[in-house]
């Protein structure tokens, strides 16, 4: 049986960004908006996912946040070597995604970890799985949350407003249809650049 759905307000964690990340988002017309994060480890996914613009966009608004935050990539991209390099040096995570719920058991694991130690540790994730089209999102994300109890971090890529948003946060319950009306709402009016390729908010079945 799963607790109460909780949206946390708190934001103990400050951090301090690059000004020139910001500087070099004003100028694209980009601002970003985030005041603090409820804990030192968590769950960020971003929605939507639809363009290739969005990774170089995600990396300036992370510079510019100050979160060093990882995130996970296919393990073809890390076997070229200069490419590689630079993708772990950015944060990125080689992934063998026939094995994903692997390393979604051994990141609740590590996320566990980190908490005793009290180590920083977030993981970023886009849970549509791909730019294109798909029926449902991939339910990696709320099953790494809730084994870890930490919490999910809702971050919008909104193309109409040219915003990077990062400031809702929530304990989820274990209660799926709860969970997702609540993460459909944190992401309502959100458009991506190719706002037909944006998936549905809803777990595959």
């Amino acid at each position: 049986m799963g607790t109460a759905l909780v949206e946390l307000s708190e934001r103990p964690v400050q951090l301090h960004g690059s000004v020139l990340a910001r500087a070099l988002l004003r100028l694209a017309g980009w601002r970003v908006r985030f005041d603090g994060l409820p804990a030192a480890q968590g769950v960020a996914i971003v929605y939507p996912h639809t363009s290739n613009w969005d990774f170089p966009l995600g990396i300036l608004a992370k510079w510019s946040i100050g979160i060093p935050v990882s995130f996970w990539g296919k393990d073809a991209l890390f076997r070229l070597p200069l490419f590689g390099r630079w993708l772990r040096w950015l944060g990125g995570v080689p992934v063998d995604r026939r094995s994903r719920h692997g390393i979604v058991g051994a990141m609740a694991e590590s996320m566990k970890a980190a908490r005793a130690e009290g180590r920083f540790l977030w993981l970023a994730l886009a849970p549509e799985g791909t730019r294109r089209y798909v029926d449902g999102w991939r339910s990696g994300f709320t099953i790494l949350a809730l084994a870890a109890q930490v919490p999910l971090g809702l971050v919008r890529f909104d193309y109409a407003r040219r915003e990077v948003e990062f400031r809702r946060f929530l304990q989820l319950s274990g209660d799926a249809a709860a969970d997702m009306a609540a993460i459909a709402q944190g992401f309502d009016a959100c458009v991506g650049l190719h706002p037909q390729q944006a998936s549905p908010i809803r777990l595959k079945p």
